[in-house]
């Protein structure tokens, strides 16, 4: 998903620019300390043509060779001094500024971090990604160079003119000509940069998001043969972006050589119109000379005024980028006042909750609507239902990912809208079916399921979750397993997520069918050691199978985005087609049940399952078994029994 191009409409980059205050404020004395220095350094460039003036008039004209070398240690003097300061302008913004684009950054991303999950599937990461790295660099940019000197070559321009005038009047006149068309030409050049600027950064962020996308997706991409459609994908959008850049050089090169021609002609008409004075006597020999050194000594500052107009342009786009992020709304710690609920209230209680994605069509069906629910203090509820019936997402409600349009949910009868999402977080646990690691080591992974947890719960987690495999990888728990775990097998991610979900010994539990990547054999013991764990706490447990639905007390049944029905396994399984057909197509073939199940009405005809066949262990010999009922206990089978169901 690309973010949608913004043009610029309306907008001022000064008014954008001064957003960056609170950031700059507390390293202002060190900018304005430096743009001082700059401006006196600036300016002393402008009395190396009074120097001149009084050579050529005095020593050249009396023919004193001492007073020229005399002028001449001056002018040296001067270059030195100039030099020296505009090192120190560099010294004094280098580390304030690398700070300021630091604490941005940091900024930005504890803001990332304090936004909701819905902001995140509607921005793309590349997005984000640019903004935090390449506008950030701008911005960077923009505060050492351009801001300074564009105070400095206005400061330097209004003294030379002053220097000019004073000299020469009439010439000056002249060389104040161009003024007027060069402030025509620069607003008309701010309004056309700002939206090829805009679209260049915009698609910037496209060009990254691609880039990362084929990085993480490599072993899709390698597996499909999709080398030449990704690459093609790519040149499109580096070819877009190459046409804007291009639009940007022209519209650069324009306004540099309108901005460059006008003054070199006006130094050239003030160089003809001095010359005749100086033929007629009317003007001096050293008079002309130091006006037209201090007219070549404005050029860079009048020529620079288009790039430093065009980085500027970039680094205001750059910081609305930045707000665009930074203006999202954060999660609120606490939601709307509760309403009082019954202390006996307890577990985990749905009341009429219904879900609406904040992106939906206008019109269009809630995800969930009007769900009951109560799980009772220490009890498993297996929560199932047809693939896409919104099992994911009522789980997601529970430690507030999502905040439920409708209705509420209370934790032993306290409303979650009411707590502070910390203290949320720490009662509830999660484990997703996408498990994701992050760059760091195994132990470090797990452990953050529990701030504070030590190694004595996170040898426990593992164990809960069967990851014995941790002790033989070469640093044991010290081993990284890098980006997005991907080291490891799905089975290995799975359970170490499991382990990162139990490790802080919650008192409510969020499973999102946990075992889905795993083999019969180890399932059936993570199962056993699952069930040690889930005595302790009151957990909701996302089932697509009958191996999962038993580690569960009770069943619920979501259908139509409504709890249909709740009841045991062996009640379900007699009262409910629906409930039936799921966990006969689970049996069958591996969750293909409920990808069919999304079509079928309650009500429908529950197929026969297939015999069970026992998977032997190694090495051993199979042996037949008898016909497997689906009205029989599946906890009480063998592990590869219970495995066989799938």
């Amino acid at each position: 998903m690309r973010q949608e191009h913004v043009e610029p409409k309306d907008r001022s980059a000064v008014r954008s620019l001064l957003r960056l205050w609170p950031y700059v404020k507390p390293v202002r004395a060190r900018l304005f300390g430096a743009a001082l220095v700059a401006v006196v350094a600036s300016c002393l460039g402008l009395v190396i043509p009074l120097v001149l003036k009084w050579i050529v008039d005095g020593p050249v004209a009396d023919s004193d060779p001492g007073g020229v070398w005399l002028g001449a240690l001056y002018l040296l003097l001067l270059g030195i001094a100039e030099a020296v300061l505009f090192g120190v302008r560099r010294w004094m913004v280098a580390r304030p500024l690398a700070g300021v684009e630091a604490s941005m950054r940091a900024e930005l991303y504890r803001h990332l971090q304090r936004l909701p999950v819905a902001f995140h599937d509607r921005w793309p990461s590349g997005q984000l990604l640019s903004r935090g790295t390449t506008d950030l660099m701008m911005v960077r940019m923009f505060l050492a160079f351009p801001l300074t000197f564009l105070l400095v070559n206005a400061t330097t321009i209004l003294v030379g003119f002053v220097v000019l005038l004073f000299q020469e009047w009439t010439l000056g006149l002249v060389l104040l000509a161009p003024v007027v068309p060069l402030v025509i030409i620069c607003s008309a050049f701010e309004a056309k940069y700002a939206a090829v600027a805009r679209r260049a950064q915009d698609q910037v962020g496209d060009l990254t998001t691609v880039v990362e996308e084929s990085v993480l997706g490599i072993r899709i991409i390698k597996g499909f043969g999709r080398h030449r459609s990704q690459s093609d994908a790519f040149r499109a959008l580096a070819g877009k972006l190459r046409t804007t850049e291009l639009g940007k050089a022209r519209l650069l090169a324009r306004i540099w050589t309108l901005i460059t021609t006008l003054p070199e002609l006006a130094i050239g008409a003030a160089l003809v119109f001095g010359t005749i004075q100086v033929a007629d006597g009317g003007l001096s020999a050293g008079t002309l000379v130091a006006f037209l050194s201090t007219a070549l000594a404005l050029r860079w500052p009048v020529e620079s005024i288009g790039f430093l107009l065009a980085m500027s342009q970039e680094a205001a786009t750059a910081t609305e980028r930045y707000f665009e992020v930074m203006d999202a709304a954060e999660e609120e710690d606490t939601g709307r006042a509760a309403a009082p609920v019954a202390r006996e209230a307890g577990g985990m209680v749905f009341e009429g909750v219904g879900f609406r994605y904040p992106d939906a069509e206008e019109g269009s069906a809630p995800v969930l609507d009007r769900v009951d629910l109560h799980v009772r203090p220490g009890e498993t509820m297996a929560l199932v239902g047809a693939t896409g019936s919104g099992k994911t997402t009522l789980t997601s409600l529970v430690p507030r990912l999502y905040e439920a349009t409708a209705g509420r949910i209370t934790l032993d009868g306290e409303d979650i809208t009411a707590m502070p999402r910390a203290r949320l977080r720490e009662l509830v646990s999660v484990a997703f079916e996408e498990p994701t690691l992050f760059s760091a080591s195994v132990g470090e992974n797990v452990l953050m399921g529990a701030e504070g947890a030590g190694e004595e719960e996170l040898l426990r987690a593992l164990s809960v979750a069967q990851a014995d495999f941790v002790h033989a990888l070469p640093q044991g728990a010290g081993t990284e397993v890098g980006e997005q775990g991907l080291s490891l097998s799905g089975g290995q991610r799975q359970r170490l997520a499991l382990a990162r979900a139990v490790v802080g010994r919650p008192r409510f539990l969020v499973l999102d069918d946990p075992l889905s990547a795993l083999d019969v054999h180890t399932e059936a013991l993570v199962e056993a050691a699952l069930r040690q764990v889930l005595a302790e706490t009151t957990a909701v447990v996302v089932a697509h199978r009958p191996s999962t639905v038993m580690l569960a007390d009770r069943v619920a049944l979501l259908s139509g985005g409504r709890i249909s029905a709740v009841g045991t396994h062996q009640e379900l399984l007699r009262t409910n087609a629906e409930y039936a057909w799921l966990m006969s197509g689970a049996g069958a073939s591996d969750d293909a049940g409920a990808e069919g199940g999304a079509g079928t009405e309650p009500g429908a005809r529950a197929r026969p399952v297939p015999e069970a066949k026992p998977v032997p262990e190694p090495g051993a010999q199979a042996r037949p078994t008898p016909d497997t009922d689906l009205t029989e206990p599946l906890g009480a089978k063998a592990p590869a029994e219970e495995g066989s169901t799938r």
